[in-house]
């Protein structure tokens, strides 16, 4: 039951109709018994800055943002975490009781706790990384990679330009080697890898597919796709097909909604089972 003392948090977007963020913070809430609720908040860009502004007077005690506001979120913001800063979005939002608004990227927190519970135990250090794709998703992506102690990163994109840009703004980031591959070089990219993340669009519903020869790849390599839907993409089904270990996307969404709750409700919940079944069974209606 709510009640007039419930906290109040969100996820804020255009469009938010098909955001799995209220399903799966309403299954930590009822679990936990907390008196609070997660709402979605449908906010056309033009009138982003005048509701983001206003959600202390409404009483939340923070957001999620999504597209199309990550990066408008890190400009409004009071307050902008390291990792959100090195990323260059906000996907998560604080209000303390003085109506202060802090920024935060949970996404790369995501990706390495998805892998750590799904990656039977992967060894951050023990090769290559291979990101397929240099955008938003995969900027957060290599940060966390860097973070965990990968030395040795290939970014893979089908313009040079952009993956040449994310690997000069990170270049000082990494003990090691950030090297700029095109899709038509992948098979190099690959050789000797111990992790592969497509970071891309590619492969989901609606998008063309990832068109990738894993050859070269060696079949101790895990591969991960961020995609989440379909969630047994043709990436993971080819890499399975050859005995590589794989991880689905959906768990990265799970992980990352986690840090928020924890500081929203103060409980940091279990990504489980059940937490999985719930989520799917609303994105499959």
């Amino acid at each position: 039951m709510i009640s007039g003392k419930a906290k109040l948090a969100g996820v804020m977007g255009w469009p938010v109709q098909h955001s799995q963020s209220p399903r799966l913070h309403g299954f930590w809430l009822d679990q936990h018994r907390i008196d609070g609720a997660y709402v979605p908040l449908a906010v056309r860009p033009e009138d982003f800055e005048a509701a983001f502004r206003a959600l202390p007077k409404l009483g939340f005690v923070g957001v999620n943002i999504t597209v199309p506001h990550k990066i408008s979120a890190l400009e409004l913001v009071d307050v902008v975490d390291p990792a959100a800063r090195q990323v260059g979005a906000v996907n998560t939002v604080t209000v303390s009781d003085d109506g202060c608004l802090t920024g935060y990227n949970t996404d790369g927190f995501g990706f390495i706790e998805n892998l750590r519970q799904g990656g039977a135990g992967h060894n951050f250090g023990a090769g290559p990384a291979v990101v397929l794709g240099a955008g938003g998703a995969a900027q957060a992506i290599v940060c966390a990679l860097i973070e965990a102690g990968v030395s040795d990163l290939r970014l893979v994109n089908r313009t040079r330009e952009r993956a040449a840009a994310l690997a000069d703004a990170l270049a000082g980031s990494i003990n090691g080697s950030l090297t700029v591959y095109e899709f038509s070089d992948s098979t190099a990219a690959l050789e000797g890898a111990s992790l592969v993340v497509n970071t891309t669009s590619l492969g989901m519903d609606g998008k063309p597919p990832l068109e990738i020869n894993l050859d070269a790849l060696p079949v101790t390599a895990l591969v991960n796709d961020i995609v989440y839907a379909p969630l047994r993409t043709d990436l993971l089904i080819a890499a399975e097909a050859r005995g590589n270990p794989v991880v689905d996307g959906l768990g990265m969404l799970l992980h990352q909604a986690r840090a928020g709750f924890g500081k929203w409700f103060g409980v940091l919940p279990d990504v489980t089972s059940d937490l999985r079944a719930h989520v799917l069974k609303g994105m499959n209606g």
